[in-house]
């Protein structure tokens, strides 16, 4: 396993104690996170404060690593993403291409079906 693949295992492993400022951590100060059905967002501070807007009602999160590919600085994640808010659920698989520098997340994109999402959140 490369060090950044141990890096983006870290980061994923961390989600499950839905801590914002954590997460952030991970990320470059410049570094971008781009939910792919949404826009993206840039700067360490403003990846902080996405996180923690959509993760307010996230009573619990577990994300199961299904495929884990890297190349470099480049890193692939096929994983499943348990979230719960309260007795709300959804299951969502979801693909994660990280772009690293110098050990952080340089750019994080993350593609999935935001209708999965939505449906078992409403």
């Amino acid at each position: 396993m490369s060090g950044n693949e141990g890096i983006i295992r870290a980061f994923i492993e961390a989600w499950s104690r839905l801590d914002p400022v954590e997460l952030a951590g991970y990320f470059a100060e410049d570094g971008v996170y781009h939910n792919m059905p949404t826009g993206p967002v840039a700067g360490r501070a403003n990846v902080e404060k996405f996180i923690r807007g959509f993760t307010a009602s996230w009573t619990e999160t577990t994300w199961d690593v299904i495929h884990i590919v890297s190349s470099g600085d480049v890193v692939i994640a096929e994983r499943l993403d348990r979230t719960r808010a309260g007795a709300k659920g959804a299951d969502l698989p979801c693909v994660g291409v990280f772009e690293l520098e110098d050990g952080k997340i340089k750019i994080w994109r993350d593609y999935f079906d935001l209708a999965t999402y939505a449906k078992g959140m409403a």
